[in-house]
């Protein structure tokens, strides 16, 4: 995986970390967005994807800090990222 390729985190690989750069605050995303980042999804912020649901359209497990959040794939879709490391 490439360490300068921006990602959404719903395309971050399981396992796998990065760095958040933004949250998209569009109008239509503006309540799902700020309670995201009233949860800690912000820039700067590291981000671990735990595990990801069996379907595409389900949910998957990330840890932002010390915290696991299940998000849905759609809110994954808003955070964007950049991978940094691999650990499978």
């Amino acid at each position: 995986m490439s360490s300068n390729a921006a990602l959404t985190l719903d395309q971050l690989p399981k396992n796998a970390l990065g760095i958040i750069t933004d949250v998209n605050t569009r109008d239509d995303n503006a309540d799902v967005s700020r309670r995201l980042l009233e949860l800690g999804f912000v820039a700067g912020e590291t981000v671990r994807v735990i595990a990801k649901g069996f379907f595409a359209g389900g949910p998957m497990a990330v840890r932002v800090g010390g915290t696991t959040f299940a998000l849905r794939r759609f809110e994954a879709a808003l955070i964007s990222v950049l991978p940094t490391v691999s650990l499978s």
